[in-house]
């Protein structure tokens, strides 16, 4: 008799809500408080419905009046309540109740956890789609002095309250399940938040890890890693490395956002900028002091030689934190996504700087075939807003003339286009630049770090050149073979 042999995939079995809970709750060491405010309690809910709930819940509480809140927790600064901030108090008050109230000594093995969320659902008029911040701290050892801590902030999608709340009480019940049985894991916690959500429904646009076993976590990978997975669009993260929720940061902030490479960040990228933001703070209402700056590299960027190298991203990243700057990693192969994604967060001024061979891509028709209303479409998005371009030029590498504003080329059937928004002051070109910089390419900045030839240092700003030789960044690179890679960008006058 022949034997019959099964061929299947692998695959991973996910563990159902009620499977998690119960888990946790017949889990004699695991102990700890809910503090909700503002989807119900329905993380709590899925603890208690599950059994057993009385080994692993010391409180669960709900301070939903402000009045009630602020006296537990104190007053926001900005008089807010979905917040970082209040999120952060409301770990730190419950743990140390926990500390205070729970006798360590009939309970040596205890390892104590707080979850807490801080929520807004969606409002009856549904123009406000909701979100909310969720966090734990916990400790993976008794007597932990220091707990770990896991915060996230999510955006939600879904039309109804009820709906909003129950997806809630999901991802806090798959949260605190990572926290103790994924931690070592990271990267499939990220995974395992979703579990029994549709990815329709929910965005995670931030999330950050802390404490003493996550000290090897770079949270600018786990930022990559939202976008990786599709949970959301667009991530920020500061000089010190540390996630940036975007709406905070750009909320009623004037935006000045450069794309590129930045592989390495070279001296052209920041004379573009420095000039960019010269011209963009004699706008009126525009200022140093209320612009924000951003470092922007598409997905599609990082990937541009197959699959990311994680080595060479930090490498960008820690260039460019390393000169005090915000970097961006978004999915918007089209800066009109870009301009779409600011908007939902500023009504403030918002300002493009990019070089000639950039403003050649906008141009081109190919990218907004999916478009009804194609390109029109997309530039009535590009520039709805009097958003404005800062055109830095290029050197024309047969004549050494400047290419600008006034003689690239752009497709035949695009020049009427063109010169409308030309003409209508949406283009600016940079006119004090540094005509040093315009002979820097960072693809032959690349090849020089790779081959070891001399020179390549003062094509960087200062103190870049000292962090790649110190740390070795960018040996062993892939580089493209074409160093001037603007042929279709050469002068033509229109």
């Amino acid at each position: 008799m022949s034997k019959i042999v099964f061929r299947e995939n692998e695959y991973e079995v996910v563990p159902s809500i009620q499977d998690k809970t119960l888990r946790i709750n017949l889990n004699q060491n695991i102990y700890g408080s809910f503090a909700e405010i503002g989807a119900g309690q329905e993380t709590a809910r899925h603890f208690f419905r599950a059994g057993g709930a009385s080994g692993t819940i010391a409180k669960a509480m709900s301070a939903y009046d402000k009045s009630f809140s602020d006296a537990v927790y104190g007053r926001e600064e900005d008089g807010r309540y979905v917040t970082e901030s209040r999120l952060n108090k409301m770990l730190d008050h419950e743990t140390n109740l926990l500390e205070e109230r729970i006798d360590r000594s009939n309970n040596p093995e205890y390892l104590f956890f707080t979850y807490a969320n801080t929520v807004a659902t969606i409002d009856f008029s549904k123009r406000y789609k909701g979100h909310g911040w969720i966090g734990i701290q916990f400790q993976l050892e008794p007597n932990q002095k220091e707990y770990n801590r896991i915060v996230l902030h999510v955006r939600f999608k879904q039309i109804e309250a009820r709906l909003q709340q129950e997806t809630c009480g999901i991802v806090g019940v798959n949260l605190i399940y990572g926290a103790f049985y994924k931690h070592h894991e990271p990267k499939k916690l990220l995974r395992y938040l979703y579990d029994h959500i549709d990815k329709d429904t929910l965005e995670i646009d931030m999330i950050n890890f802390s404490g003493p076993h996550f000290s090897q976590v770079d949270n600018r990978l786990m930022s990559l890693q939202l976008i990786k997975n599709d949970m959301t669009e667009a991530v920020m993260f500061g000089p010190d490395g540390n996630n940036i929720l975007p709406a905070a940061l750009l909320y009623k902030k004037n935006i000045l956002a450069l794309r590129g490479s930045f592989r390495p960040v070279t001296k052209v990228n920041i004379d573009m900028l420095e000039k960019s933001q010269e011209l963009f703070c004699t706008i009126p209402k525009v200022a140093k002091a209320n612009t924000e700056i951003i470092f922007e590299i598409t997905l599609e960027n990082l990937k541009a030689y197959g699959d990311i190298d994680e080595k060479d991203f930090l490498a960008r990243a820690e260039l460019i934190g390393s000169l005090g700057h915000i970097v961006m990693i978004s999915k918007f192969k089209e800066y009109y996504k870009l301009v779409e994604y600011f908007d939902k967060y500023t009504k403030s001024r918002i300002a493009l700087s990019m070089g000639v061979n950039s403003l050649v891509d906008i141009f081109d028709e190919k990218y907004y075939r999916h478009l009804s209303g194609g390109i029109l479409e997309a530039f009535g998005k590009l520039f709805f807003k009097n958003v404005q371009v800062y055109l830095y030029p290029m050197k024309d590498p047969n004549t050494g003339g400047i290419i600008n504003s006034d003689n690239l080329i752009v497709s035949e059937q695009m020049k009427d286009l063109y010169k409308f928004f030309k003409h209508n002051n949406k283009l600016t070109d940079i006119e004090d630049y540094d005509e040093a910089s315009l002979s820097i390419y960072s693809r032959e900045v690349l090849q020089m770090i790779a081959n070891d030839t001399p020179g390549w240092e003062a094509m960087l700003p200062e103190g870049i050149a000292d962090i790649i030789k110190k740390n070795q960044l960018f040996k062993d690179t892939k580089i493209s073979e074409e160093v001037f890679p603007y042929k279709n960008v050469l002068p033509n006058q229109l």
